[in-house]
């Protein structure tokens, strides 16, 4: 046997060298290559359309961003336009939510009320709120006012259905006051005595009349009848007043003519004025008759000669 150590064979060998040409089994692969690569080719458009898409939306949304928020921006800067004299103009409140200036104002006012009360040589002949009142009364609420005032308290009644302790209202303040007092509408009546006790010149008193038979008139008149009947078997009448308050009073004195001469002297010369004013009305509505005009002049001439 040699001694010679055995050589083993070199990995150089079993490599294929470069430029000697593919290896085996190495055809495929390349086909595979070309296959992948005309594929890339074909798809491309396909790609291209969509990178364009999203690029268009991209820019769509971008640009529709733009426009909302310059809207809001816009928007806000006109609500601050139109906010702005108004947070300008609102002037400090004070504790009761009022303004400081008109509390100062009412302050003033009061402060004048007290200093006027305290001069000795202020004299003030009317309650300042009679020129008010007279400009929220009608001229039925003047004559029942002042019937009030001069015949005083009047007869007033309700009607009521069923046992005492369990009656229904049939009819509420039935009187005579637009009768009496010589209403233009009497059918207004209650209107009228709501707004008198709203300005406080009357007050419905619970309190009956001395003369009884001041309420067998009123429950003889045709409403009251009615409401009876509507009432039924168990129909009764509650007898109450009308009156005048002590402000009524003063008012009256103070504003109406309370004498009745110079009333009747009041309602005549408003009279006697209203007729001259339909007269001369009427005298203008009044024309002469137009003389109609001859349309043959030979005519007449001779029926003047016979």
């Amino acid at each position: 046997m040699s001694d010679k150590p055995r050589q083993e064979p070199s990995p150089i060998v079993d490599e294929a060298l470069p430029g000697a040409g593919p290896p085996a089994g190495d055809g495929d692969g390349a086909l595979r290559d070309d296959d992948a690569d005309s594929g890339l080719l074909d798809a491309a458009p396909a790609l291209a359309r969509m990178t364009a898409e999203a690029w268009w939306n991209t820019a769509a949304w971008a640009l529709g961003s733009t426009f909302r928020a310059g809207d809001r921006m816009i928007r806000a800067a006109v609500a601050l336009g139109e906010a702005a004299p108004v947070e300008v103009s609102r002037s400090p409140t004070g504790d009761d939510g009022r303004p400081v200036s008109e509390v100062a104002s009412l302050r003033d006012r009061g402060a004048e009320l007290l200093r006027r009360s305290a001069d000795v040589h202020f004299d003030e002949d009317t309650h300042p709120a009679y020129e008010r009142i007279l400009e929220a009364l009608a001229p039925d609420e003047a004559r029942i006012i002042r019937l009030l005032a001069t015949r005083g308290p009047q007869a007033a009644v309700d009607v009521r259905s069923g046992l005492p302790l369990a009656s229904q209202l049939v009819a509420l303040g039935l009187t005579m006051l637009a009768a009496e007092a010589g209403c233009r509408y009497p059918d207004r009546v209650h209107p009228y005595l709501n707004n008198l006790n709203r300005l406080g010149l009357v007050w419905f008193s619970r309190e009956t009349l001395e003369d009884p038979q001041r309420y067998q008139v009123l429950e003889a008149q045709p409403d009251v009848i009615e409401a009876m009947r509507e009432a039924g078997r168990l129909g009764r009448t509650v007898r109450r007043s009308i009156e005048l308050t002590s402000f009524g009073e003063d008012f009256c004195r103070a504003a109406l003519p309370g004498d009745t001469a110079e009333f009747e002297a009041v309602v005549k010369t408003h009279s006697a004025r209203r007729d001259t004013t339909v007269a001369g009305a009427d005298e203008e509505r009044v024309l002469p008759d137009p003389v109609p005009p001859n349309p043959d002049p030979a005519g007449s001439e001779r029926t003047e000669s016979r």
